[in-house]
C-alpha cells in the first residue's frame, strides 16, 4: 500500500493554496502523473535531497512531494516560468 495515502498527499500539496483559489492537484490522476514525472527525473539523474540508495525512484518522488521538497506547479505558474 502506498504511504502516504492519495488523500493525504493531495492535502499536503494543496496546503499552500489560498482560500478561493483553485487547488493545484484536484484528483488522484493528477498526483499520480506528478509523482511519475518526478520519478522519471530521478531516473534521468536529477538530484534529490533525500537519500535514494536502495529506494525505488517512485518512492523517493512520493516522499519528496509529501515533505514539500518538490512543488507541483499549476499550468498558469508553469507558463509564467517559461516566459
Amino acid at each position: 500500500m502506498l504511504h502516504p495515502s492519495y488523500s493525504d498527499l493531495i492535502k499536503v500539496v494543496n496546503s499552500e493554496v489560498e482560500p478561493g483559489e483553485q487547488p493545484v492537484v484536484q484528483s488522484r490522476y493528477s498526483i499520480v502523473i506528478a509523482a511519475a514525472k518526478r520519478a522519471r527525473q530521478i531516473i534521468g539523474g536529477a538530484e534529490s535531497d533525500l537519500p535514494i540508495a536502495g529506494k525505488k525512484p517512485l518512492s523517493v518522488a512520493v516522499e519528496e512531494l509529501y515533505d514539500g521538497d518538490v512543488k507541483i506547479l499549476s499550468e498558469a505558474d508553469a507558463t509564467e516560468e517559461d516566459d
